[in-house]
């Protein structure tokens, strides 16, 4: 089994919100599996499903992002999984928005849900990273504010073109493995 992990924040105000199109996966690989009841489990909310055949846990954590890990190491302690079955599905914002990538371990980039994960049960994780892109030179306020707002209107339009996708990268890594998903998901996608 793959433990795929939707990072975001809590509550209504962070629904719609750049840094919660973790969660937005989540919901999007629910509604292939059929819409399975999520439970109150591992702090967070957790379901298990079957995706073409593949077992894979979903979990939500409710921790709010900062301390994402106090909802992953239980989860990975109770199913026995090495860093590598776990992909954290995040937002980021050193891509463009709508670029979606794998990889395997390095650095959190200053995504501080990823930094407690890791800190948590190791560096290895899987990463599936969602491109946010940066603020606009225009915007007023911090990467803080930036994240936690919702998607523009033109964004909006591609949002599902990009969730298909990042559900499409994780039906790879559960059914082919890492290496052959990272070399279908990863490419450059035309401007």
């Amino acid at each position: 089994m793959i433990l795929v992990v939707g990072l975001g924040n809590p509550g209504p105000r962070y629904h719609a919100t750049r840094h919660n199109v973790g969660w937005a996966v989540i919901d999007r690989l629910a509604a292939r599996a059929g819409d399975p009841a999520f439970g109150s489990k591992f702090r967070g909310h957790f379901a298990k499903v079957e995706l073409s055949g593949k077992p894979i846990g979903l979990l939500k954590p409710e921790t709010y992002m900062n301390e994402s890990g106090k909802s992953v190491q239980p989860a990975v302690q109770f199913f026995k999984l090495q860093p590598g079955a776990v992909l954290l599905v995040h937002d980021e914002l050193d891509l463009a928005f709508g670029d979606v990538r794998l990889k395997q371990g390095g650095g959190d980039a200053g995504n501080r849900g990823v930094r407690s994960v890791t800190e948590s049960i190791g560096p290895d994780t899987l990463r599936l990273r969602i491109g946010i892109g940066k603020p606009p030179p225009e915007f007023r306020g911090d990467t803080a504010d930036f994240v936690l707002q919702g998607f523009a209107q033109t964004e909006r339009t591609e949002l599902d073109s990009v969730l298909d996708r990042a559900v499409e990268a994780v039906v790879l890594v559960a059914t082919q493995g890492i290496s052959a998903a990272m070399n279908a998901t990863n490419q450059r996608r035309p401007r």
